[in-house]
């Protein structure tokens, strides 16, 4: 007689919990996805409104690169499991072509994450995974699970446990930490979480602030320490967000917790030096404003000139002013908090689990996603791991399972 197939309970239906689901189903074990809220992936629904970033077309060195450094032997062990190339090619194996953006970045040709949803929730209906929605964890009775649903108490005693459960933030979508307790009192040690890939506050005169929030600075580059890097940042009302700052979040929120305020500089003007636009700077101005006169030599927008003048008057010695362009000093004074964070440092301590992403303190259960200490920067870095955890994490099931 055939002997029925081990069953393992995935907890938390977001990128890292479905994708371990598809992996264990696909080597023949009965899979049941828990998720507390109606519907599933509704963090990854929300990451694709302004297009889906999947991962980064750059090469693994510098792409391992933008992950803290406590946590990238880890991730590298991630990557070499499940790589960006192997990401792109299980996208397009659910019918979704993906292409790479002139910033290196790989998106669905749709740009949207629901069409790639709803075709990976048709393969996972075909492959028997049964994906039970308002079924919150709620902890363990013995060695048993215990969930609240709209039907009652339900326990549960599956073969072995992923958890996938999130990180810190967007509480409204599902991730809101509430299994720290839990995880403590089995013995896990858990990081405080920290808001990641955030904005920060800055003092904008209040002219500035009313008529520039929600403008985008494009093309410029950011530098704060030893670290520059060329992207775009959003004016804000509070102050200053976007893609530029996130990939230098973890150092400017360490700054700014350690120091009370730090110092970012921006280069308006990137692609020429000081001396090349100190050069077309020394042109006769004319009867233009200096507003315009700018935006024709330096070729600078409305927002970029009301910045450097943030900062007091304008010099009018050609290379002093190349230098303010160039040179951009912006005093950060606060961060944002975790309710406007992308996602969330901090979580259960990489030492706690093995490489497998077992939890030490309770063997058959694993981890997977933002609920561990790993921070990463937007551009598609985050997903990436996130997908690649939840591929370890179900290797990691079936090697115990095989060896128990």
């Amino acid at each position: 007689m055939t002997p029925s197939p081990s069953t393992v309970a995935v907890i938390g239906a977001g990128p890292a919990g479905l994708m371990a689901a598809e992996r264990l189903a696909q080597a023949g074990l009965r899979v049941v996805v828990h998720e507390r809220m109606p519907s599933v992936a509704r963090k990854l629904l929300m990451a694709g409104r302004g297009g889906l970033n999947l991962t980064h077309s750059e090469p693994l060195a510098p792409f391992l690169n933008r992950y803290d450094s406590a946590a990238q032997a880890r991730t590298k062990g991630w990557l070499d499991a499940f790589s960006p190339a192997d990401l792109i090619e299980w996208v397009e194996g659910l019918g979704q072509p993906t292409f790479i953006g002139s910033s290196g970045r790989v998106f669905p040709r749709a740009m949207k994450a629901s069409p790639l949803l709803r075709a990976w929730l048709a393969r996972l209906e075909g492959l028997g995974v049964e994906i039970r929605t308002r079924s919150r964890w709620t902890g363990w009775q013995g060695e048993a699970l215990t969930f609240d649903t709209p039907d009652g108490e339900r326990i549960e005693r599956p073969d072995a446990v992923i958890l996938a459960l999130g990180g810190a933030s967007w509480a409204k979508l599902g991730s809101d930490a509430a299994w720290v307790p839990t995880l403590e009192n089995a013995g896990a040690e858990v990081a405080a979480f920290r808001p990641a890939n955030v904005g920060f506050d800055v003092a904008w005169s209040p002219n500035f602030r009313d008529r520039f929030a929600g403008t985008p600075l494009k093309g410029v580059s950011l530098t704060h320490g030893v670290r520059t890097v060329r992207g775009e940042a959003m004016i804000a009302a509070y102050g200053i967000e976007g893609g530029g700052i996130y990939a230098l979040s973890a150092g400017l929120r360490e700054a700014v917790e350690r120091d009370g305020s730090s110092v970012l500089t921006l280069d308006l003007r990137p692609d020429l030096s000081v001396e090349a636009l100190a050069q077309r700077l020394s042109k006769p101005r004319g009867k233009d404003s200096l507003s315009n006169w700018l935006r024709k030599a330096a070729r600078l927008d409305a927002a970029s000139v009301a910045l450097l003048r943030e900062g007091g008057p304008l010099p009018a010695d050609p290379a002093e002013l190349a230098a303010r362009i160039k040179g951009v000093a912006l005093t950060l004074t606060g961060v944002q908090g975790l309710s406007r964070a992308i996602s969330s440092a901090g979580g259960v301590a990489l030492d706690a689990v093995d490489d497998r992403l077992m939890l030490k303190a309770r063997p058959g259960v694993f981890l997977a996603g933002e609920m561990l200490d790993w921070e990463a920067p937007t551009g598609g870095y985050l997903l990436q791991a996130s997908f690649a955890s939840g591929v370890v994490a179900a290797d990691g099931v079936r090697a115990w399972l095989n060896g128990r």
